[in-house]
């Protein structure tokens, strides 16, 4: 088991300003949501080893918010994630996304994904993640008036990946939306399971949102993780857009795709709904 000790763990004092520099150059299509009507930004998250920064946005009227966490792209808790919170926030929720890279690096400043992956994204547990995820939801009902009797979780990319086995993980959360995350994978002593590996015993009921022109996440491991859930006892459903790629919901990248995004986010709110996170 990894052990996280204060000794070594060097975390970034603040969350990234804006874009990470990886993600540039910015589209024109970019969505910025205000803060108008919320209480939005940076919070720290007590830990076991220490604190780690998170975003958190909610209405700044009110109590008892559904909570959701939010997990991040490869790219950090930036700006686009920071906006998909206050998104949440408008619709009465609590949404924070904790940095789940905050004792391995500072990812904002790289400006390869090669760089990201080798120097950061390689060194980050899982049960780092899970443990971290477990002390963001206890500070949401602490600190924020979150009602963890309605705890949604929603990721993208890497954090889709997360999604999966952070409900494996933990069954208080009631449900989950998954966006391209990866779903198998080499068993390795930082990441010993994937999402396939826990599908057929996964209870919370996810929805996956892929695309069909996605170049990281290929079909037949899509159908794989399918036919896995077919074979399990959660309510979970894949969502297969045809001619989307990877990335279709980052409004910021040219891999955006307006009408697949919109559709694709109303299934979440409505999955969400159907499933107490509201």
């Amino acid at each position: 088991m990894t052990r996280f000790t204060r000794r070594n763990f060097i975390v970034m004092s603040t969350l990234a300003a804006g874009f990470a520099l990886c993600a540039r150059p910015i589209s024109s299509q970019t969505i910025f949501t205000d803060r108008e009507g919320l209480i939005a930004g940076e919070v720290k998250i007590p830990v076991s080893d220490g604190k780690i920064p998170a975003y958190r946005a909610m209405p700044d009227t009110g109590s008892d918010f559904p909570v959701v966490l939010v997990v991040q792209e490869i790219f950090g808790v930036h700006e686009h994630i920071q906006d998909v919170c206050r998104r949440f926030a408008k619709l009465g929720y609590l949404a924070i996304a904790p940095e789940m890279y905050a004792r391995q690096g500072d990812v904002s400043q790289m400006t390869e994904i090669q760089e990201i992956i080798e120097k950061v994204v390689s060194k980050v547990p899982d049960e780092q993640v899970m443990a971290d995820l477990d002390a963001t939801l206890t500070w949401a009902e602490t600190s924020s008036q979150g009602n963890l009797d309605k705890v949604g979780i929603t990721g993208f990319c890497w954090g889709g990946r997360v999604v999966w086995l952070y409900a494996a993980h933990n069954p208080q959360v009631k449900a989950g939306v998954a966006w391209y995350g990866r779903l198998v994978g080499e068993s390795t002593e930082l990441t010993p399971q994937h999402p396939v590996d826990i599908a057929e015993s996964l209870t919370v009921p996810i929805l996956g949102l892929y695309g069909g022109q996605d170049d990281l996440i290929p079909l037949d491991t899509v159908e794989q993780m399918r036919d896995r859930l077919d074979a399990g006892n959660s309510d979970s459903e894949i969502v297969v857009y045809p001619d989307a790629p990877h990335g279709f919901h980052a409004d910021y990248r040219p891999t955006y795709r307006e009408e697949v995004a919109r559709d694709a986010w109303q299934k979440l709110l409505v999955w969400f709904e159907q499933y107490g996170v509201v």
